[in-house]
């Protein structure tokens, strides 16, 4: 999309997936920055192998979808979100996308307003696994009006259990060659 002028970040439960390893969604939302146009849109992700159904984008050889949730991108109220850029691919290809301090915020997001208890195990989960800023954290939760749910956040984040490791899976080389 980068190539067409389209600047958009992923956000949601794509960079929890990301940052945990351990979480699996079936999409990928990205937030769309400034103007884009419908068309240009639909025929950036035509280019990559993307079919625009209604609101979302399908693609036949991947099991999840792609959609676009109406900007800003924010959190809460903060609409001071900074991107990061996560290389995907070993060619070098990049990504815009929530940082792990914003993923986590994100997910909290969901615990403070809808007491989404999972959405706290993953915010737990990317804490425990990433650098985070629990500061910046602590000063938007407090602004959230939070302050209770932020210090359980942060007592599991900081002493709780550790968190369930993934399993890794090695392969081997295949020794048909004709593969």
């Amino acid at each position: 999309m980068t190539r067409r002028g389209i600047r958009a970040v992923l956000t949601g439960g794509a960079c929890v997936a990301i940052y945990t390893g351990t979480y699996v969604s079936n999409d990928a939302d990205f937030v769309l920055q400034g103007n884009v146009r419908q068309r240009a849109l639909d025929k950036a992700l035509r280019e990559l192998g993307f079919e625009r159904h209604g609101d979302r984008y399908d693609h036949p050889e991947t099991p999840f979808f792609v959609e676009f949730p109406p900007g800003p991108l924010s959190i809460g109220e903060d609409l001071a979100i900074r991107p990061v850029e996560l290389h995907v691919a070993e060619d070098g290809s990049a990504v815009l996308a929530l940082s792990p301090t914003d993923s986590c915020r994100d997910r909290l997001a969901a615990f403070y307003h809808w007491d989404d208890r999972q959405a706290l195990r993953v915010a737990v989960e990317i804490a425990r696994k990433h650098e985070v800023d629990f500061h910046i954290i602590k000063v938007w939760s407090v602004g959230e009006g939070m302050s209770d749910k932020y210090d359980e956040f942060q007592r599991e984040a900081q002493t709780g259990p550790p968190p369930r490791r993934q399993r890794r899976i090695r392969r081997r080389p295949s020794r048909d060659r004709g593969n």
